[in-house]
């Protein structure tokens, strides 16, 4: 063990032990480095007019989060759990301003896995029976989840679609966009629904609420989520697979119920 670690050891003992509060600090400075990394593979895959430094300013938040929650003696390695905790804010904050709706999010994530799972498990690329039949869907249900799909694409409402004309503020994506008000009943549909799927989470076992978590509210890729959780990414695929098909037969279920 080195003198870094031996120090790293003893700055986590006052922070966790002695409630000391320089002891934080000088953990969130010495792995502020991760948040610069994440931030540079985040950065790589969004538009170019999400600023970097915006990436970094919310991935501090992700490595504060982690310290403070981060448990020593459960015997995980702290990079591991922060880099979750990173992606997971950064990600969240990108979310609050895009319009995609998150139910089209999570149904291309989940279709995405599922093909993931597959082709790793047939070394080729699965056909529509097959991803329906992981997925535990219709053909029909498949092809409308993959037309949603489809048309998903990271678009921020500030993105300026032209120069500013006579001191007059250029147009952006939010101000060409019709009037998209809710229909009657929209927001009691939204609550109810809301309602029905956290109580679906809640018959989930604790492994599976950990990785549906980890997977659709913090963004971690199946490889991630086996770092953390210390199973292998093939394991984490069955227990995603498996999570899913639960919460759609409950909330089958409940459609299938008279009102």
């Amino acid at each position: 063990m080195t003198d870094v670690d031996i120090n790293i050891r003893r700055l986590w003992h006052a922070h966790k032990r002695l409630g000391q509060v320089w002891a934080r600090d000088q953990l969130i400075l010495h792995y502020a480095p991760l948040v610069h990394v994440v931030a540079g593979r985040i950065a790589a895959s969004v538009p170019r007019h999400v600023d970097r430094s915006d990436l970094v300013s919310y991935g501090v938040f992700g490595l504060i989060d982690a310290v403070e929650k981060f448990e020593p003696d459960r015997g995980y390695r702290f990079e591991t759990y922060a880099i979750a905790r990173i992606k997971g804010h950064i990600l969240d904050e990108l979310r609050s301003f895009d319009w995609v709706p998150r139910s089209v999010r999570a149904k291309a994530r989940a279709i995405d896995a599922a093909h993931a799972c597959l082709w790793a498990e047939l070394h080729r690329a699965p056909t529509d029976g097959e991803l329906a039949r992981m997925l535990d869907m219709t053909d029909d249900e498949l092809q409308r989840a993959m037309a949603q799909v489809s048309l998903v694409n990271l678009v921020n409402f500030d993105t300026t679609l032209s120069a500013a004309v006579d001191g007059e503020s250029p147009l952006t994506v939010g101000d060409v966009l019709v009037d998209g008000g809710p229909a009657p009943g929209h927001h009691v549909e939204l609550v109810e629904t809301r309602r029905a799927l956290a109580d679906a989470i809640e018959r989930l076992s604790r492994r599976e609420r950990e990785v549906v978590s980890l997977y659709y509210f913090h963004g971690l890729t199946l490889a991630e989520i086996g770092e953390v959780l210390g199973v292998t990414e093939s394991r984490v695929c069955q227990i995603h697979g498996k999570a899913v098909a639960q919460l759609k037969r409950h909330l089958d279920a409940l459609e299938r119920e008279p009102a």
